[in-house]
């Protein structure tokens, strides 16, 4: 089903590569199920994919929307991390696989660089029908039960010589023999299926030994990053591409790629003499299977970057960096006060078989401490070895059968233990030990950096719930209530503020925010708060709240700018005088239901200029009367237009009608509350 769905539509909208995505069962996890036109090993990275990764399959998931990327300069900007390893002129849509209430998944496919900047009409048409299709068809499967069958990958070419026509005619052959350089036929796998006597000779490998086997096995000087890249980017870009190498001892030939949707034809020529740097050929006999692939290597070191906290490097190493090495299980070690602080972990059926190690003194002997303590790794190729060296180990045994303790040091001290667990009994070789080393390095910064920003994020959340009120005070024949929701880039903490303070039967009411989303912002908006409280209580206007506030922000040189809405309440004789410095208006719900925006006269943001002036307006207010306060989080977004979202909200207020306030409150930020990525503080 899978796989004839993705073939069919490749062919509609003529795309050269593509795969489907299905959703693990059991956790927010895209998994690649099928791929059709290019080998698996170009999507090796993304074999696995968390939901809230920052790429186009799970945008497309989590948004219900169909991402179009088109071409290798938007691709850079809007997802690097795809650019870093595929560095080449192509388009890519994809488009999530979901009924109106559940995601099954997602497809991807891709055009090479000649494509149009954007996609036609037709082939959104196409591409969206095919995914509702299918859709449909594994909802009813998913309704009746009925598993999933593996399916195989659409990229296999037939080899040249089984071709039909004049290609496999004897004159061909003969023709192609008598050309003075080589040439020879690879498929997308990178299988020679014909090869010249030239190409044979100038490779220095017999015909017969090269014909059914990837290239660079058979030419283990071929087996180079390098030249893979140059591979690649013919196949993905469907452009000629071209290298030279040196066939040991000096000899160096040029090959030029020509590629097509079933393959390569490779040209093969001697070159002049290359200047540059001469590395080592690798040593005669067959290329070494690789461990992770350089694309891998790139993907996991720009995803490892891109972590915040610890939750997210232990998440990001679970979900990519485990099965790159075939690891089944994680553990993620750390050190707090000399005791063994379990990260995170992931894997393991019998969680107290790990969460046991939590708080245990790293005095005690085991694996994990010992590697923390030391630096140096420890392998483990059976469970009988394990036992042996830690005893303590064998109670509540886990159901893994070998592992590896990989010291976590970052600029020359430990900062923890990751331990991948294997399902079977596995043998470490020598370079398998060094990759897992290396990697262990990447991971290691990531996790520094993380328990840097989760000690920061902890700090400021403290001082910010220190900073805002805890409680609104009761004001008679006023009904109050707020919400206060951080951006979710940064560190979560912000300088949106606010505040209501009662003035003897009648309230002063604040809202505003400072420029930036930092400790600092946090730390100057509790001054800016602390200072308009202290001005209200001195009796002081709202014009000379808001003028004696501009100058304390100038006073204190911070740089920073804020927006702010000052009101004075009066409950008992209905008004409200209200000054206003750059921030968004209120907007006034009559008890009628009408809402209209209260068009204030108003100054310059605070902190930039000394002798601005506020000016106060005096607005009447009815029994039954409702205003909202807000700060520009609640109704900017990009793309949107500020009037327009401002005349959703006040739409938004007439729907929702007399509902209690704290439910009101609750409701107009819901929206926002649910999103996944806030790019602002909302009070």
């Amino acid at each position: 089903m899978l796989s004839l769905t993705l073939a069919s539509l490749m062919d509609e909208v003529h795309a050269h590569s593509g795969a489907v995505y299905l959703l693990a069962p059991d956790q927010p996890v895209l998994e690649m199920a099928v791929t059709a036109g290019l080998p698996r090993a170009f999507a090796a990275p993304w074999e696995r994919i968390g939901l809230s990764a920052p790429l186009p399959v799970s945008e497309a998931v989590r948004e219900r929307r169909l991402v179009w990327v088109g071409g290798e300069e938007e691709m850079a900007h809007r997802y690097p991390r795809i650019a870093m390893v595929l560095p080449y002129p192509f388009s890519l849509a994809a488009l999530p696989i979901a009924t109106e209430t559940r995601a099954y998944g997602a497809v991807y496919v891709t055009w090479p660089g000649a494509h149009p900047p954007e996609l036609s009409d037709g082939e959104r048409e196409h591409l969206t029908a095919a995914c509702d299709r299918l859709a449909v068809r594994l909802e009813r499967a998913a309704e009746q039960s009925l598993p999933l069958p593996p399916e195989p990958d659409l990229s296999a070419a037939p080899l040249l010589g089984q071709l039909s026509g004049t290609l496999g005619s004897v004159e061909a052959v003969r023709m192609v023999s008598r050309l003075p350089y080589g040439l020879c036929s690879l498929d997308l796998h990178g299988r020679v299926g014909f090869a010249n006597a030239a190409a044979a000779d100038l490779l220095g490998v017999p015909a017969d030994r090269l014909v059914g086997s990837q290239l660079w096995a058979s030419v283990p000087w071929l087996n180079d990053p390098v030249h893979e890249d140059r591979y690649r980017a013919a196949l993905l870009s469907q452009h000629a591409t071209s290298f030279v190498a040196l066939r040991p001892p000096h000899q160096w030939l040029s090959f030029r790629l020509h590629p097509s949707t079933t393959g390569l034809s490779v040209r093969i020529s001697r070159a002049g003499a290359v200047r540059g740097p001469n590395r080592p050929a690798p040593p005669p006999g067959d290329a070494p299977a690789r461990l992770v692939d350089i694309s891998q290597v790139l993907s996991l070191a720009g995803a490892l970057t891109e972590a915040a906290g610890v939750q997210d490097v232990v998440q990001l190493v679970a979900d990519e960096i485990a099965p790159a090495v075939g690891s089944q299980g994680l553990v993620m070690l750390g050190a707090r006060a000399g005791r063994l602080l379990v990260l995170g972990h992931r894997g393991y059926r019998d969680p107290p078989v790990v969460e046991r190690f939590d708080g245990m003194p790293l005095s005690e002997p085991t694996p994990g401490s010992q590697v923390l303590r030391t630096g140096v790794p420890a392998f483990f190729e059976s469970r009988e070895e394990l036992e042996r060296l830690y005893p303590v180990l064998i109670v509540n045994p886990s159901t893994f059968a070998s592992w590896a303790y990989l010291p976590l040091i970052a600029s020359g001290r430990p900062v923890g233990t990751c331990v991948l667990a294997y399902a079977e009994p596995h043998r470490f070789a020598t370079e398998e030990r060094a990759v897992l080393i290396c990697l262990a390095g990447l991971i290691a910064q990531a996790l520094d950096r993380a328990l840097l920003f989760d000690a920061k994020q902890r700090l400021a959340h403290g001082l910010q719930e220190a900073l805002l009120p805890h409680t609104l005070p009761s004001v008679p024949g006023l009904e109050s209530a707020a919400r206060y929701l951080p951006a979710t880039r940064g560190m979560e903490v912000g300088g949106d503020f606010y505040d209501l303070v009662g003035t003897g039967g009648a309230a002063a009411a604040v809202i505003g925010d400072v420029q930036g989303h930092n400790v600092t912002a946090a730390g100057l908006m509790g001054q800016v708060r602390t200072a308009v409280r202290a001005y209200t209580t001195v009796g002081q206007a709202p014009e000379e709240v808001m003028r004696s506030t501009n100058r304390l922000l100038l006073d204190l040189g911070a740089d920073l700018f804020a927006s702010c809405l000052y009101l004075r309440l009066d409950p008992v004789r209905g008004r409200a005088v209200m000054s206003r410095a750059g921030h968004p208006p209120p907007l006034l719900r009559r008890p009628d239901g009408r809402v209209r925006v209260l068009d204030l006269a108003g100054g310059p943001l605070l902190g930039i200029d000394g002798g601005a002036v506020y000016p106060a307006t005096e607005v009447g207010l009815s029994p039954g009367s409702l205003l909202v306060l807000y700060t520009d989080g609640l109704v900017e977004s990009p793309g949107t237009d500020f009037e327009e979202a401002l005349a959703a909200l006040g739409r938004r207020l007439t729907e929702l009608g007399d509902l209690p306030l704290d439910e009101l409150a609750d409701a107009l930020v819901r929206p926002r509350a649910a999103a996944e990525h806030r790019l602002d503080d909302i009070a």
